[in-house]
């Protein structure tokens, strides 16, 4: 079940890990933007998301993520909220099912 559905609410999720990293685990209702592809989706981000709402960031265990959330808060965003621990600490506390790496 997608995050967004659990908590029943429209959240912006954005997942920032690389295409071979999504390959073996993502989690459902993530908008994919690896950080290697930053030059292609940069220029475009505050008309794909909006920059008042808040904005949950994931990558493996945090650092990437929480970079992207600096980031973020320099280009307008309001609330980035980096998922502490990653998608890792994810498997570990909320679900099992999700493969670690």
């Amino acid at each position: 079940m997608a995050i967004a559905k659990e908590l029943d609410q429209d959240l912006q999720l954005i997942d920032v890990r690389e295409p071979q990293e999504i390959e073996i685990c993502s989690i459902d209702g993530f908008k994919v933007l690896s950080l290697s592809k930053f030059e292609e989706w940069s220029p475009t981000i505050t008309q794909d998301f909006d920059p008042t709402m808040p904005t949950y960031v994931l990558c493996h265990h945090g650092m990437r993520s929480a970079q992207m959330c600096q980031w973020l808060q320099q280009n307008g965003f309001t609330n980035p909220i980096n998922i502490m621990g990653g998608i890792d600490a994810y498997s570990l506390s909320v679900d099992r099912s999700v493969p670690r790496y």
